[in-house]
């Protein structure tokens, strides 16, 4: 009989064991069982787990291009009225950088550093950090080169102008060179064709790009030319809603801080922006005034604010118009990318000078205006979001 008290002391532990709250394992392998993953809801497609990880390592960080139908994860660009006109509710969506895959794991990870190779890779990285090279055309120009210049002496390095190691080591954004862009049915309901003269302007009630590819360059910073050389297929005239476009991978302007003083350089032709502790926020190329007595020198501040402004024609200050010729009025042209201040207006404590936009950004820099300081219209954008009333602007030789 003395068997029988081990017995006892076993049999207690087993009932012990499958007491409450224990619960047997029906998996062979493993208690643990991985969490289904989710269904895919873009594409309706039956829940996978992701074996592809191995096969990603083939693309050269940063150089790879993201799909913007073949992610869950977007970024909405509706802060500019140049995306939507007024009334449209549908949002433009891009991919956010690095988002590539759809599984949660890689979507977590944070995107590669985009090497500088080339003088597209320069040119979007210093638009991507608000050092405006003007239009984005994988040309390196004057433009470019200024706004390097400004660019290192910001990081305290020599302005040369030169793309040495030191500088490409401080050039860091993150996220792919390129992305696609899908037409919408509104990028085509939004064309329209602009009137000839300051009469037909006046009678529209916006005034929207005219073209698909006027509208998608200017959303994504970059020249005509570019898009047509990126994507030949595409046909421009007969623009169709779900043509896959490839872009460049621009950044939204997160620029901290407000703007203490805007400094205008009429030699260089560039506006830059500083805190108050002195250091450069943002950096622009800017067309000037053809007249050099229109050019006004000093201190001035910024007297109105005004988002996608509309424009007063004064037919005194075109002479050789048919609106003057015939004698008639001021007209009001309504807002737009078209209208001849653009999406911005930041009036000055001068009469009838300011800092606008542009509704031809790529001759910013290039031609000159009747007295006033034109930016593209994505960099004006970025200007009013760190100026306010009573900004200071100091206009140098």
């Amino acid at each position: 009989m003395f068997w029988i008290a081990p017995l006892g002391v076993a049999v207690g532990l087993g009932l012990a064991w499958w007491g409450p709250g224990a619960k047997p394992s029906t998996d062979d392998q493993s208690q643990a069982k991985a969490p289904a993953p989710k269904a895919n809801v873009f594409t309706n497609r039956p829940p996978t787990l992701n074996t592809n990880l191995a096969r990603r390592a083939t693309t050269p960080p940063g150089q790879g291009v993201i799909s913007t139908n073949t992610t869950p994860r977007w970024q909405v660009y509706s802060h500019s009225q140049t995306n939507l006109q007024s009334g449209e509710t549908t949002a433009r969506r891009v991919a956010r950088f690095g988002s590539t895959f759809r599984d949660p794991l890689a979507s977590q990870q944070q995107p590669a550093i985009m090497p500088v190779r080339t003088d597209f890779d320069l040119q979007l990285t210093l638009d991507r950090l608000g050092f405006s090279p003007g239009n984005i055309d994988g040309l390196s120009g004057p433009q470019t080169r200024t706004a390097l210049r400004a660019f290192q002496s910001q990081q305290g390095l020599p302005a040369t102008g030169q793309l040495d190691a030191n500088t490409r080591q401080r050039l860091t954004t993150r996220g792919a060179a390129w992305t696609t862009y899908v037409v919408t049915t509104n990028d085509v309901r939004a064309l329209r064709p602009m009137g000839r003269t300051w009469t037909e302007k006046a009678q529209q009630d916006y005034l929207s790009h005219e073209t698909l590819l006027e509208r998608i360059a200017e959303q994504h910073h970059c020249s005509e030319r570019l898009l047509k050389r990126e994507n030949p297929r595409v046909s421009w005239t007969q623009p169709r809603p779900g043509t896959t476009i490839k872009v460049p991978a621009i950044a939204a302007a997160t620029t901290r801080g407000h703007a203490a003083v805007l400094r205008i350089r009429l030699a260089d032709r560039t506006l830059q922006a500083f805190d108050e502790a002195g250091r450069l926020l943002l950096h622009f190329p800017c067309s000037i005034a053809a007249r050099v007595d229109k050019r006004p020198l000093g201190e001035l501040n910024v007297a109105v604010v005004a988002p996608n402004p509309n424009y007063t024609f004064d037919p005194a200050k075109f002479p050789n118009s048919p609106e003057a010729r015939a004698g008639s009025g001021r007209l009001i042209i309504n807002p737009g990318p078209n209208n001849p201040v653009g999406t911005v207006w930041l009036g000055l404590n001068r009469p009838g000078y300011g800092i606008h936009g542009t509704p031809a950004p790529d001759k910013i820099g290039r031609t000159e205006s009747l007295g006033c300081f034109r930016l593209a219209n994505w960099n004006a954008e970025r200007l009013l979001a760190i100026v306010t009333v009573g900004t200071r602007v100091l206009v140098e030789p």
